[in-house]
């Protein structure tokens, strides 16, 4: 008996009076000497999915959670302040020898004039290095590992309480270093600067 032509597809196999059933193209058990597979169809099953990107795949990148991205824009934030604060000091550190001669009676004048040149400069320089070290953090987000989210925490706490002592004017670093805080100690932050540990 015939069966039509052996080459097509859609005709009966032709082992089918051995007691055979078709298998579709693929091997209903393993050869010997390989595991057997643990996904459908007879390719291996994915690895778990990671909540924070990269799907559990050795070497997939992971995607920034959204508060470290706002986290690390905030820190540039704060150094641009810091930055422009520590010039400003150290432009008006220059202006004290002038302050000190004029018989004005201003409040803020005689303020700068108190405080010296030195000292002046020496704020200025400090905050300088604060803006610098709060640049480098954030460039670091991107890279760093637990040690830029601790420096981080650090950073940002600093930054609170030195606007604490210049409010009302502190207002906006003091709401930008709580913010950096909390994004940075959150699970997903975490996560993001344990990533390389996670990793196999």
């Amino acid at each position: 008996m015939s069966f039509g032509d052996p080459n097509n597809p859609y005709g009966q196999p032709q082992n089918q009076g051995q007691g055979q059933q078709p298998g579709y193209g693929y091997p209903q058990q393993a050869p010997q000497g390989v595991p057997p597979q643990q996904g459908g169809y007879g390719y291996p099953a994915a690895p778990p999915v990671s909540p924070y990107g990269g799907g559990g795949y050795p070497g997939a990148a992971m995607e920034m959670p959204g508060g470290v991205k706002a986290a690390r824009v905030f820190l540039w934030i704060t150094g641009a302040f810091n930055l422009l604060g520590g010039l400003a000091v150290i432009g008006l550190s220059f202006a004290v020898d002038e302050l000190e001669q004029s018989s004005t009676s201003n409040a803020d004048a005689e303020l700068f004039a108190d405080m010296g040149q030195g000292l002046l400069i020496g704020l200025g320089i400090f905050s300088l290095i604060f803006a610098v070290a709060g640049m480098v953090l954030a460039a670091k987000f991107r890279s760093g590992g637990n040690g830029v989210r601790i420096g981080s925490i650090v950073y940002a706490s600093f930054a609170v309480l030195f606007s604490i002592f210049s409010l009302p004017l502190g207002i906006v670093s003091l709401t930008l270093g709580v913010l950096v805080i909390v994004f940075v100690a959150k699970a997903d932050g975490a996560a993001w600067f344990n990533r390389n540990k996670q990793q196999y």
